[in-house]
């Protein structure tokens, strides 16, 4: 398949849409030419087709007939970019907003846990996660292991050993997780310290 196939198709339509420009506006060639230093067969070749667009040509015409460079070739619109968090209730109690867009074995979230009270409640499940405090603080237990962890401390465990996780002062956590079903690890690389 010919991937530049979509962007000719645009660039073919440059020409005739720089022709309705100028002729909506009552403008002609040489008027066009004289306020752009753009010469008249170029322009001509240009709107005709014959000649591809680049920028040192569009950016005077864009100027001269006040239109984005976007709008001047008619490029396709980008979709929206922004992520629009949809905030779910914990089956445990708290919130969390996956910041996964699509699936995949290594899955995303935020989540704020609440004081959950009580004595914990171990559980196991298919899985491996990985999670980082970012304000509060968070108190993991694995199996016989009771860990308190603060803003900046990490945890890394399999979800078949049963744990268990809440606030350890009684305030929301806020914390970043990543969670692989079929038990992927997290894989972090980092550069050695110069020498």
């Amino acid at each position: 398949m010919d991937s530049a196939a979509p962007y000719r198709a645009v660039l073919d339509e440059v020409g005739p849409r720089l022709r309705r420009l100028r002729t909506d506006r009552g403008l002609t060639l040489t008027s066009v030419c004289e306020a752009t230093g753009i010469s008249k067969s170029t322009l001509s070749r240009l709107e005709s087709g014959q000649r591809r667009p680049n920028l040192e040509l569009l950016l005077p015409l864009a100027g001269l007939y006040r239109v984005s460079l976007d709008d001047l070739v008619g490029a396709p619109e980008m979709g929206d970019p922004r992520v629009r968090l949809a905030p779910r209730p914990l089956p445990s109690g708290g919130t969390y907003l996956p910041l996964s867009r699509t699936p995949g074995p290594l899955q995303a979230y935020k989540m704020i846990i609440p004081d959950r009270g009580g004595e914990p409640d171990l559980r196991t499940h298919e899985g491996h996660e990985w999670m980082y405090v970012l304000d509060g603080r968070l108190r993991l237990v694995l199996a016989d292991h009771d860990f308190v962890l603060g803003p900046g401390e990490v945890a890394e465990f399999s979800t078949r050993v049963p744990h268990w996780f809440g606030s350890a002062d009684g305030r929301p956590v806020e914390v970043l997780s990543l969670f692989g079903r079929q038990g992927e690890r997290m894989h972090v690389r980092a550069r050695p310290k110069a020498g």
